[in-house]
């Protein structure tokens, strides 16, 4: 991506004077100027780096700032120089010398007790903030006046200038926080907030951000937490002098988990804190079943195919773990001799119960009849075509699905050959919704950790859903009336989200998925005018959502091919764009 990167800071992230002149009319229109105080904990920084991190505030488009800077005891002299020159030539410029030298929270702390600040923005000594930082700050105030913490995008930045990495973020993300700190930089708290929790923890260096991220949003609600999709901050690294999170990777990793189970704790939330298997600088959260285990009812439709039956029904039946499993197969009119045998010899398990359904092919009613059915408060709906190749894969899904404020779980669905085909769904990709990191390997992180950490998304595929049985009745189950086979899923999770749960998808629980190999493709003129029609009323009923996914980015492309490409252009024009095009229709007028 960082070729194209390059391109696309050249094209879309460099504000010309025209530009300036447009945000500053807009900040004198606002109706609401909170002070900004940035909070810069420092010590010893190379002078150009540090010097370059506090003209990069100076240089803040918008006015209402001041910088606050504590610094814990520095042996180089030229720090103490900087501090003299800096704040005496600028106003807004506070500072404080600590007498000895305690720690990055310590600091922290002592920067703090200078802010006369509304608003506290978190930055590094070294690092740089882009020029209309503070200004999407006070758009996003200004919108939403109760807002008390704000986080941005971020990308890296070498000793040369380049630019690099960019992190397009998801907006509010309980459980991918709990993977890493996504919040990070630029982070932006209500002053009134970090007093309540008491500011930043000593013991937690390194990732004392990460700490104060989870301690603020624990307590606050997701609607005052806001996510700006611009890159606002830009962090230095690989210029000859390493942080103390990279000279000091293990203890940051053991404060981070201590972070995140600290957060567990006071939500009362089950989980078990581990490094992760694949990424051990990242966490995940193992989490028990609920005791007793609540029975599951596996739903899984057919039409013949037994050997793709076979496979499944003993995956699920003799290769999963989970304790308390029914298994309702949904016999769609099948009539050859060997998916009638294999009937007879799975209703020979106590746990099986084969269910009759006729007529025209319909998922959604074939489902919501097995649903009625269903004897288990979890209930979920998996494919005949897949295949179980981790024996947690349920125990997984259901730890997840028996949290509060969760709805769907969904897995991670390979191909035979390893490649991804389901990382969760994503909203407007190439129409109406697509799956995260298609076609990635098994193993591969993905972006910023996408197919590798748990995460909240917009819908996961009916593939492979998990869902408690009340919750898919409460929202009426699958649409079998508009949405006979195609996006019925994602309708499903939609309904779910708004009725105030989060969807959440899992890559603990792997199964293989051999696509659709029962039903075969929409490649008749009958499947591709019943397919428009299921496109068109998803575009009627849910098309605000499908433009803009929360758990996506409007910086990333909404085109063909594989998530979490740039957008050429981003989709979603900047505030002063928006605040001038309307000031040129009012003077049309």
């Amino acid at each position: 991506m960082n070729r194209n990167y390059t391109h696309w800071v050249a094209k879309y992230d460099r504000l010309s004077d025209a530009d300036r002149a447009h945000i500053r009319r807009h900040v004198d229109s606002f109706s609401y100027t909170p002070l900004i105080s940035v909070v810069m904990p420092v010590y010893n920084p190379p002078e150009w780096a540090f010097a370059a991190a506090v003209e990069s505030v100076r240089n803040q488009l918008y006015p209402h700032w001041e910088l606050c800077i504590a610094d814990d005891a520095s042996p180089a002299p030229h720090v103490a120089r900087l501090l003299v020159e800096l704040a005496t030539a600028e106003p807004r410029i506070r500072y404080v010398c600590r007498e000895r030298n305690g720690n990055i929270s310590a600091a922290s702390n002592s920067a703090l007790t200078l802010v006369t600040g509304e608003f506290v923005a978190l930055m590094d000594h070294d690092d740089l903030l882009s020029e209309h930082a503070l200004y999407h700050v006070a758009v996003a105030l200004n919108r939403n006046p109760s807002l008390d913490l704000i986080y941005s995008d971020e990308d890296e930045i070498d000793a040369a200038g380049r630019r690099h990495t960019p992190y397009f973020k998801t907006d509010w993300n309980p459980d991918l926080m709990h993977g890493h700190n996504m919040v990070s930089h630029l982070g932006v708290y209500r002053k009134s907030l970090l007093d309540a929790i008491g500011g930043f923890r000593e013991g937690y260096e390194g990732s004392q951000d990460y700490d104060l991220a989870l301690r603020g949003a624990g307590a606050t609600t997701p609607d005052r937490i806001h996510h700006i999709p611009e890159i606002l901050y830009h962090w230095r690294r690989n210029y000859g002098q390493d942080s103390f999170s990279e000279q000091h990777l293990g203890k940051c990793l053991q404060a981070a988990m201590r972070a995140i189970a600290d957060d567990l704790a006071r939500r009362g939330d089950p989980g078990e804190v581990r490094p992760h298997p694949l990424a051990p600088n990242w966490s995940y959260v193992h989490r028990p079943i609920p005791t007793p285990a609540p029975l599951v009812s596996v739903i899984v439709p057919t039409r013949d195919r037994a050997d793709l039956l076979q496979r499944c029904a003993d995956g699920i039946l003799n290769g999963t773990n989970y304790p308390s499993i029914e298994l309702l197969i949904v016999d769609h009119d099948s009539t050859e001799a060997e998916t009638l045998t294999l009937f007879a010899q799975l209703k020979s398990d106590a746990r099986v119960r084969i269910l009759p359904y006729s007529g025209p092919f319909n998922y959604s009613a074939i489902n919501n009849m097995a649903v009625a059915a269903a004897r288990g408060s979890i209930v979920a709906l998996v494919n005949n075509d897949v295949e179980v190749i981790d024996p947690d894969w349920l125990s997984n899904m259901v730890a997840l699905a028996s949290l509060d404020g969760v709805g769907a779980v969904g897995a991670k669905l390979l191909y035979p050959d390893g490649r991804v085909q389901h990382g969760g769904v994503v909203l407007g990709v190439g129409g109406v919704a697509n799956h995260f990191s298609h076609l990635l390997r098994r193993s591969s992180r993905g972006y910023f950790g996408r197919n590798i950490l748990t995460s909240a998304v917009s819908a996961v595929t009916g593939a492979c859903l998990l869902v408690r049985k009340s919750i898919y009745e409460d929202v009426g189950g699958l649409n079998a009336q508009d949405l006979p086979v195609a996006f019925n899923d994602v309708d499903l999770c939609l309904k779910i989200r708004r009725r105030g749960y989060r969807n959440v998808w899992t890559p603990f629980a792997e199964l293989y998925h051999h696509e659709s190999a029962s039903r075969g493709a929409e490649n008749n003129p009958e499947k591709i005018a019943r397919f428009t029609q299921e496109t068109n009323y998803m575009k009627r009923v849910w098309g605000e959502c499908l433009v803009n996914d929360p758990y996506y980015n409007s910086n990333l492309s909404d085109q063909i091919g594989e998530s979490f490409d740039l957008a050429f252009p981003p989709r979603t024009p900047t505030p002063w764009q928006t605040t001038a095009a309307t000031s040129n229709q009012d003077e049309a007028r």
